[in-house]
């Protein structure tokens, strides 16, 4: 080949390479347009879908995740119960994409628990597995409350993989199934019922279930960061949960906080003074534990 020839084609190389990488850059580059995915399923059955809220601009190495988790003592509630949490959230960080999650409910015969767990962990990987495809990072929060407060709590304890959590927010949330059992709020027996009535059975009949089933049970040195926000006569989640949790993650020099609210009783009933005190704590915290 003569050397003029080679010359010319090793230039229209420089140039082809060029654009190419040039196109890359474009792409990487583009503004994302925000997005509402409502009823998006995760999964094939009933109630294993969630609303996705997904900002503009948002990319796969800044884009922070949360995932949101409705309570109701796992046998009732619905994902619409906190799209207050939500418009709260998009307001308060608009560069995180939120994802309002349903699960399967346990009615005490079926979808008993921990189907629940399941849920949450499929939903979990099923954002992860599209984070190339939505612009996310790798920098999740997990949140719920009540029941969903224990789910999240669960999630982030338990399942290192596919995502671990950068933190991990519950408000009124179950952290010891065996001690709620033992120890109802207020010592009422209809309570420790009610638990059974979920899981399906007492801490005697399944032992494994309730051991398997409480957060305290998984905390290492590795636990992610946990913000814990409980008021002091919640009559049906005692506050003792929020302690004996925090007493473990304290143990294991885990990073966290426990906001206690005077008088305040379970998370559904709080005042508006309460609940904004409670978004500047978790903005705070978010802006310590999640860069």
């Amino acid at each position: 080949m003569p050397p003029i020839t080679r010359t010319l084609l090793a230039a229209l190389l420089v140039v082809s390479l060029f654009s190419c990488q040039k196109q890359l850059a474009d792409a990487d580059d583009e503004k994302l347009a925000a997005a509402t995915l409502l009823n998006l399923p995760y999964g094939s059955l009933p109630l294993q879908n969630m609303d996705a809220y997904l900002p503009a601009g948002r990319s796969s190495t800044t884009t922070k995740v949360m995932v949101i988790i409705h309570g109701g003592a796992w046998i009732t509630g619905d994902k619409a119960d906190l799209n207050g949490f939500v418009d709260t959230l998009r307001r308060r960080n608009p560069d995180y994409a939120l994802f309002n999650i349903n699960y399967r409910l346990s009615d005490g015969v079926n979808h008993l628990f921990p189907t629940q767990e399941n849920d949450v962990k499929l939903a979990v990987g099923f954002i992860n597995s599209r984070r190339a495809q939505y612009g996310l990072s790798n920098k999740f929060v997990f949140m719920g409350a009540s029941s969903g407060g224990h789910l999240a709590l669960l999630q982030g304890y338990k399942y290192p993989a596919p995502i671990a959590p950068k933190a991990v927010i519950a408000f009124s949330a179950p952290t010891d199934l065996n001690d709620m059992y033992t120890n109802p709020a207020g010592g009422l027996p209809a309570l420790a019922d009610l638990l059974a009535t979920a899981i399906g059975g007492t801490p005697v009949l399944a032992p494994l279930l309730y051991s398997n089933g409480g957060p305290i049970n998984f905390v290492g040195p590795a636990t992610p960061p946990t913000l814990l926000l409980h008021g002091t006569t919640d009559p049906l989640v005692s506050s003792r949960q929020a302690v004996l949790l925090q007493n473990k993650l304290q143990l294991n020099g885990v990073p966290n906080r426990v906001i206690l609210y005077p008088g305040a009783a379970h998370v559904d009933t709080w005042t508006n003074t309460q609940f904004f005190d409670a978004f500047n704590k978790i903005a705070e915290f978010l802006a310590t534990h999640v860069q």
